[in-house]
């Protein structure tokens, strides 16, 4: 521990704080070098370090702690002698400067030397069923995946782009549905079951499928919880856009980017490879004490696959495999070949309906969307015309000849009578109905509805579906409500009445309803910056940690009833060995009972020069 405790006080504070943040350590309890040292070395941080290192690390830990003290040439030597297939010497010399930089060994002068704690933790592995040092170098990995035959590939690249295809269709839903109205997160995770209702009804999927979508999107930078709810980033604003292929390629190249390297490595040394059993087999060999947190990553991971089409039943295809080795410009190029074909037209039909007779091009879709209401989403697609959906529109600033230039230009059926005039009617009665917010000179409320339509003003008065807004008459064209006017705006826009906001000038505005949460998130606070301080306040150089190490020694020995013999430097120069049943520490001395005098002596701790255990 003393050898630990003095390389964590040589290191300046931007090394330390990495120290602190790669091992986890907490805050809690620790008060000088010499605890966080006890810290790093406690048998439950050891282990949690251990697991996540892989096969040839830990080889090389072990390997080196059975040495004792080896030379790189030594320690690679000892690694051949147990038959290890790594023997690079650069590859090597990267493993121990990782372990150096983990704080589990100590690499000076081309020496590497495990901290004893770490050793002794790595020999007890084989008692918990755990690989010895030569199980670490000598046991191979595993056969290699098995490749599959040529009519599984077939069936496997079809059934890949059937779910890539649902995966982007399904996450754009989300993205719509989100934009609409954000879902809540429950405080102990997870979103609530209405919510997760409303989000597999908008997707076209079952409840289960909603979370790892939500998941798969959040990884993808397109959803971001904020405030309890999951709303659309920044980035899940223009996704939509792109074409099927391209946000595709954006999922793909999220899930790569968190997939273990050397898992990565494995799967893409064939384009088709079954995970499955010998995917598991590999991993518990490459993580040897990964246990469950690595069994469930790998999981996860594989179930992601298999939702975005980089596998299909559990057989990474022809775009996954080119995922895997970081080529997603070639994967997106294989995928649009498979995706059905986009289109630009759509059939506006009397009933009102918009029918789509394939994909629409994402801009055009996103574009129809603003004022028609989706009423299936395959293939085909189907869109409904409505008055409160053309009102949604106007609301954002569009207008009736704007509407139909655009339906003109997509429809290969003209623009139907009926479709016209609902246009055209919405618009006119667009704004009967206004809201905005009140002055403080006015009467008691947040907000008002005014309109010249008594009757309307009336209905919207005792409606029942916007009780919540506690509406009170002012007059007969006016209503007031203690909610904000964007809450009022919204919840009357939901009631499918035609009203617009209005600012203080009388002038429509147009809000948006749900504000994008900013990426990144409000910063968490380094608790590392805290400890370092701490630390360095209490460190008082070289001769006070000496002594501090004196006394953690003598606090050890007093805990466990233990003797121990003490050095100590008499006024001459003499070094005298003392047999001692240390008693109590303080002020700079030590009490003890002398073992073969029997006598109580209290000597300074200035004058010690070593503490070991008694013989």
């Amino acid at each position: 521990m003393l050898t630990l405790a003095s390389r964590l006080r040589a290191l300046d504070d931007a090394a330390l704080r990495r120290t602190i943040a790669l091992r986890g350590v907490p805050a809690h309890g620790i008060h000088d070098f010499f605890d966080l040292a006890e810290a790093l070395l406690a048998p439950d941080a050891l282990e949690s370090t251990l697991s996540r290192l892989d096969r040839s690390t830990l080889a090389v830990l072990a390997v080196a702690g059975e040495l004792g003290e080896p030379s790189m040439a030594e320690l690679i030597e000892g690694l051949a002698d147990l038959g290890h297939d790594t023997l690079d010497a650069a590859d090597i010399a990267a493993r121990v400067a990782r372990l150096e930089e983990l704080m589990l060994v100590s690499a000076e002068d081309g020496t590497v030397v495990p901290f004893a704690a770490v050793t002794a933790q790595l020999r007890g592995w084989p008692q918990r069923g755990l690989p010895s040092a030569a199980d670490l170098a000598g046991v191979p990995a595993p056969a290699p995946l098995a490749p599959l035959s040529a009519t599984d590939n077939r069936f496997t690249e079809r059934l890949a782009a059937e779910r890539a295809f649902a995966a982007v269709s399904s996450i754009a839903e989300l993205l719509t549905e989100l934009g609409q109205e954000p879902a809540r997160e429950l405080s102990r995770g997870g979103l609530g079951l209405p919510d997760t209702k409303r989000l597999a009804t908008a997707m076209g999927i079952d409840v289960d499928e909603v979370a790892p979508l939500v998941s798969v999107a959040e990884r993808a930078g397109l959803v971001t919880l904020g405030g309890g709810y999951w709303v659309q980033s920044p980035a899940g604003e223009t996704w939509p856009i792109d074409g099927a292929a391209a946000r595709w390629g954006v999922l793909a190249a999220s899930w790569l980017d968190a997939l273990p390297p050397d898992v990565r490595e494995i799967l893409a040394q064939r384009p088709g490879v079954a995970w499955g059993d010998a995917m598991h087999r590999f991993v518990a060999w490459l993580y040897p004490a990964g246990g469950a947190w690595m069994d469930e990553r790998i999981a996860v991971f594989a179930r992601d696959a298999e939702l975005i089409g980089i596998t299909a039943r559990q057989t990474t295809s022809a775009a996954g495999a080119l995922v895997l080795v970081g080529d997603i410009d070639a994967a997106v190029g294989i995928i649009a070949a498979s995706l059905p074909a986009e289109v630009a037209t759509v059939y506006l039909q009397h009933d009102l309906s918009v029918v789509a007779p394939g994909p629409l091009s994402p801009w055009i879709d996103a574009r129809l969307r603003t004022f028609a209401d989706v009423e299936s989403r395959e293939l085909a697609a189907t869109y409904r015309l409505s008055g409160a959906s053309v009102n949604r529109a106007l609301a954002t600033g569009d207008d009736a000849d704007s509407l139909l230039a655009f339906l003109a230009s997509i429809s290969v059926t003209g623009i139907p009578q009926p479709v016209d005039y609902l246009i055209r009617d919405a618009a006119d009665r667009y704004g009967r109905v206004r809201v905005g917010s009140s002055r403080p000179d006015e009467q008691a409320g947040a907000s008002y509805i005014a309109s010249d339509d008594i009757e309307l003003l009336a209905a919207i008065a005792v409606d029942q579906t916007v009780a919540p807004l506690g509406l009170t008459p002012v007059s007969t064209t006016r209503l007031s409500s203690p909610l904000p006017a964007d809450t009022v705006f919204w919840a009357l826009t939901d009631a499918r009445y035609p009203v617009a906001a209005e600012n203080a000038a009388g002038e429509i505005v147009h809000p948006r309803r749900h504000a994008v949460s900013p990426l990144p998130r409000t910063p968490v606070p380094d608790p590392g910056i805290a400890l370092v301080q701490t630390l360095r306040a209490t460190d008082g150089g070289e001769a006070k940690a000496a002594n501090a190490w004196l006394a953690r020694q003598l606090d050890s020995a007093i805990k466990h009833r233990r003797s121990v013999l003490v050095s100590v430097q008499m006024p001459g120069g003499e070094v005298v060995d003392y047999l001692l049943e240390p008693a109590s520490v303080g002020n700079g001395r030590f009490r003890a009972r002398d073992r073969h005098a029997d006598i109580e002596r209290t000597l300074p701790l200035s004058s010690v020069v070593s503490i070991t255990p008694a013989p």
